[in-house]
């Protein structure tokens, strides 16, 4: 059985062969093994705020319709008409009490029940007295601190048992308001020629940032963010299951907390309050590690937390081995002030936008490893060793990213026994 993933801890070489990122076969086994055994996000429950909204999703190759009916329940319900398969919703979003289907009218509440269909007389009295033509519920949906995530496999352990580790660095988000977080607008989609797990190792990838992305950091540091050698510091951690963070302090302004000169001193006024709220609530080491420090958090398999100068959830699908979509969203507290609002979201579009500095820059970097490998005959191998030599890797090593193939040798290799790869 062919190998995909070396790891070798005494000569400290860790390896990923290239074709995971070129074959079709092994991406419709990753579709098999992975995105309809794993949990996956659909959204936050800020998205349906009132009784009736919905939004249209499409997670792990599935047409969902997340919804709040209205009895105040959150459902995800299969977006295709029992009857004949259409799309029973074309909407992005809205908010209804029903659902109509295009096709042959056939309607739905808001829970997904049958509730209305034309010509009923040619179809037997007891017609769906069983529910098996209401719209079909995915079996498996659970929330975490206002994340909510489905699961295709009704065998999959809990949520709160598959994030695990990474729940403390979720919760490290959550707890930057007292009143809650909330979605911001709509998302922003935009596409990759790059296989998605190149974007996975790319959101928890230090080491990139300053080649990369070092036009940024000049602009950061005219603005006051100072950029030494105590800045761009931390660690790196495998948080098991696949999930990994790095963790580190940096030069730019967080809104919560941490101030810049560029703000001004009515800025520095409601962060040292946004600090005082923490520091009463969590205390002084807590409140510390909110507001100072800035993680990158990559639930497996395709879930990604920027909680930096801004936050951003990013998901992101394989269409083909070499394309991939993306999903991001802006997260803020609830309670901040309409100038803070602003700048939470100037620092999120300049840098993490598909417009932004590190966005169009990450892109461009991927598709690039893409092209490269077309060499993979020739060059077979990645190497993905930086830090192995360390007790605890630091920010910029590639632990985290070692992480993530840990889990997915296990499901791709280990789990599924090596079928057709």
């Amino acid at each position: 059985m062919k190998r995909y993933v070396l790891e070798d801890k005494l000569k400290s070489e860790f390896s990923v062969n290239r074709k995971v990122f070129i074959d079709q076969e092994i991406l419709e086994v990753e579709r098999e093994e992975i995105f309809s055994k794993c949990w996956l996000f659909i959204g936050h429950k800020s998205e349906l705020p009132k009784n009736g909204d919905f939004k249209r999703k499409k997670v792990g190759g599935r047409n969902l319709l997340f919804t709040r009916g209205n009895d105040g329940e959150i459902r995800v319900l299969y977006n295709s008409c029992p009857h004949r398969g259409a799309l029973v919703c074309r909407e992005n979003k809205g908010n209804s009490k029903v659902f109509r289907c295009f096709y042959h009218a056939w309607s739905f509440n808001n829970h997904g029940e049958l509730v209305g269909m034309p010509g009923r007389d040619g179809f037997p009295e007891d017609f769906n007295c069983d529910g098996s033509k209401n719209l079909k519920e995915v079996s498996r949906l659970e929330a975490f601190r206002g994340f909510v995530f489905v699961n295709f496999d009704t065998n999959a352990i809990s949520l709160e048992e598959y994030l695990g580790n990474a729940k403390e660095y979720i919760e490290l988000v959550a707890d930057q308001s007292d009143v809650g977080m909330e979605i911001l607008e709509d998302p922003q989609e935009y596409s990759v020629r790059a296989n998605w797990k190149l974007l996975a190792e790319n959101s928890v990838d230090s080491y990139h940032g300053m080649p990369t992305h070092k036009t940024y950091f000049d602009i950061v540091a005219t603005r006051g963010g100072e950029l030494s050698k105590d800045n761009l510091q931390g660690v790196g951690i495998d948080l098991g299951n696949g999930h990994a963070v790095v963790e580190y302090t940096a030069p730019w302004g967080r809104p919560v907390a941490r101030w810049i000169p560029a703000w001004g001193e009515d800025g520095k006024k409601e962060i040292e309050e946004t600090k005082k709220m923490l520091i009463e609530k969590f205390g002084e080491e807590r409140a510390e590690r909110i507001s100072s420090y800035n993680r990158n958090l990559l639930i497996f398999p395709n879930l990604i937390i920027n909680d930096i100068m801004a936050i951003t959830i990013r998901t992101f699908y394989p269409i083909s081995s070499d394309y991939m979509e993306v999903t991001g969203y802006a997260l803020a507290r609830k309670d901040e002030s309409e100038t803070f609002r602003q700048r939470r979201n100037d620092n999120f579009l300049e840098f993490l936008g598909p417009g932004g500095f590190a966005t169009p820059d990450d892109n461009e970097a991927l598709e690039l490893c893409q092209e490269g490998f077309e060499n993979n005959k020739e060059v077979e191998w990645n190497d993905i060793s930086k830090g192995m030599n360390r007790e605890q890797p630091l920010s910029n090593d590639e632990e985290q990213m070692r992480a993530f193939w840990r889990r997915w040798n296990e499901l791709m290799v280990e789990n599924a026994m090596g079928v057709r790869i």
